[in-house]
């Protein structure tokens, strides 16, 4: 019973998720190439979704699939995956991130502030260029939707240079 619960839990956060996405479109306008789009459901367990591999820094297990977008251009939507107990380090990105962690728990650590556990539900923000790193803290992986403004990439910080 728990389990159902959760899985519409985790696709209600999914659908709003996508809602507040698709309402921010619109207030700043159709382009001509979204005007053709159709809208999309998809949920985190969704078979059909093509995960691929993160940055070459990142866990070997570590997976990303692509919901909405070109990870080449701006305004992509994707789902990022990491297996329990497993640590992403700390790294960087030129675009802000807009996250809801729709499943799991993940602590993240920016730099200049306190550590903070992210619960599935919550949303979180991560400004563009901080240094930050991640790790599933959670018996189950964290799926992570995050919507990025800029095209997605990730620069690993060295520990050397702190």
């Amino acid at each position: 019973m728990k389990t159902n619960r959760f899985r519409v839990m985790q696709t209600t956060i999914v659908i709003l998720t996508l809602l507040l996405v698709g309402a921010a479109v619109t207030v700043r306008g159709q382009s001509s190439s979204e005007a053709g789009q159709q809208a999309t459901v998809i949920n985190a367990d969704d078979k059909a979704l093509k995960w691929g591999a993160c940055p070459a820094f990142m866990p070997d297990d570590c997976r990303i699939a692509v919901l909405q977008g070109n990870p080449k251009e701006p305004n992509t939507d994707l789902f990022f995956k990491m297996q329990p107990n497993t640590t992403v380090p700390k790294h960087w990105h030129h675009s802000p991130e807009r996250m809801v962690l729709v499943a799991g728990e993940m602590r993240v650590n920016y730099d200049g502030q306190e550590p903070e556990v992210i619960k599935t539900g919550n949303y979180a923000y991560g400004p563009a260029e901080r240094p930050h790193s991640a790790s599933c803290v959670s018996n189950e992986p964290c799926v992570l939707f995050i919507a990025f403004e800029d095209p997605v990439d990730a620069f690993a910080v060295s520990e050397e240079g702190e």
